[in-house]
């Protein structure tokens, strides 16, 4: 299995096309498996996470790396260092939505953590998927950190 190194490096190399492409191929896969396959990247876990657009009202999925926080999920906004994704503008928008681990759907509330929580959250994220601190350097913005708070 490549480092979490050699995959965010990759990732930062792949044009924002080929991202959003593999993550429309991933939401199939992973629902027809019941999650068992494009579950993870790296040693990091996959969920599927279902918003609101914004401004079309539909609804939108995408594959998104999370970590558990007690009962509470956590998933971060940084597209691979590239800009905000859709997903994380649709969340601020409207934090009603959902969430698929494996065949388990459930209905959330997300939020922006801050401060001490948001320090807390980011390094127990980057110890899970390395990752992110790259994409950090690169992304030249605040990448943030959302917290999925079951509904």
């Amino acid at each position: 299995m490549p480092s979490d190194q050699t995959l965010s490096r990759f990732s930062m190399s792949v044009p924002a096309w080929a991202v959003r492409a593999s993550g429309k191929l991933n939401i199939p896969v992973y629902r027809l498996s019941r999650g068992r396959l494009m579950n993870k990247v790296g040693r990091a876990p996959v969920l599927l996470l279902t918003t609101t657009g914004r401004r079309s009202g539909q609804t939108r999925t995408a594959p998104v790396v999370f970590g558990h926080d007690g009962e509470r999920v956590v998933v971060i906004g940084s597209n691979a260092g590239n800009s905000e994704p859709g997903w994380s503008h649709n969340l601020r928008a409207n934090p009603e939505a959902a969430i698929e681990i494996g065949p388990k759907r459930s209905e959330v509330r997300a939020r922006v953590a801050e401060g001490e929580e948001r320090d807390r959250l980011w390094k127990a994220m980057n110890a899970q998927y390395e990752g992110f601190d790259h994409y950090r350097e690169r992304a030249g913005r605040e990448i943030p950190v959302f917290v999925l708070e079951p509904r």
